[in-house]
């Protein structure tokens, strides 16, 4: 009888580290989960935050570069396509074709001074060059999350409770390919 009360109850010890362990896992995992969507989060709204100071900009622009159609085409193209992605990869694919439309752009204002010179202007780009800081430090703690979040489903135990889930690593926020090369500018 003693022998059987022992014995129930170490098992009874087991299952509860057991169910502990996966419970506490569990947890863990929903909020390194929860960690990494707030972040991307915070990436979003500076990339909304962009994305409503280009149209002042285009404005700002379209008067002095009235032969300029094609950099206004491709920033409004990439801005619908920045405004209708759903899911993470399509939202990194758009933004990265809206900063190469912007870049365009604002490589072609070299070419006229009276916009430089322009205080509208010239307090859009401060606006959006303040934001493109805001977006990079983002993206940077968005991939620091992305990478604690892989690394902790990827470890073992947790992997196991993690496939239990169905969970699967997250996506970094990379560069766009051919950032690593200069633009070629020609007027």
């Amino acid at each position: 009888m003693k022998r059987t009360t022992t014995l129930f109850i170490s098992l009874l010890v087991v299952i509860l580290v057991v169910v502990g362990f996966f419970v506490s896992s569990y947890n863990g995992i929903v909020v390194a989960e929860e960690a990494v969507d707030g972040q991307f989060a915070a990436v979003e709204t500076q990339l909304q935050r962009r994305f409503d100071l280009i149209p002042n900009l285009v404005n700002a622009t379209k008067g002095y570069m009235e032969h300029e159609k094609e950099v206004f085409t491709s920033i409004a193209d990439s801005r619908a396509k920045l405004a209708g992605a759903t899911t993470i990869n399509e939202k990194v694919e758009a933004s990265n074709e809206l900063e190469g439309a912007l870049s365009r752009l604002l490589m072609i204002t070299e070419n006229y001074p009276e916009l430089k010179a322009d205080a509208q202007f010239t307090t859009l780009m401060d606006e959006l060059a303040g934001t493109e800081n805001r977006i990079s430090v983002e993206r940077n703690r968005y991939n620091e999350t992305v990478k604690e979040f892989n690394s902790k489903i990827r470890k073992f135990p947790t992997s196991m409770v993690a496939r239990l889930m169905g969970v699967e690593k997250r996506d970094y926020f990379e560069a766009q390919s051919g950032s690593d090369q200069a633009p070629n500018v020609e007027f």
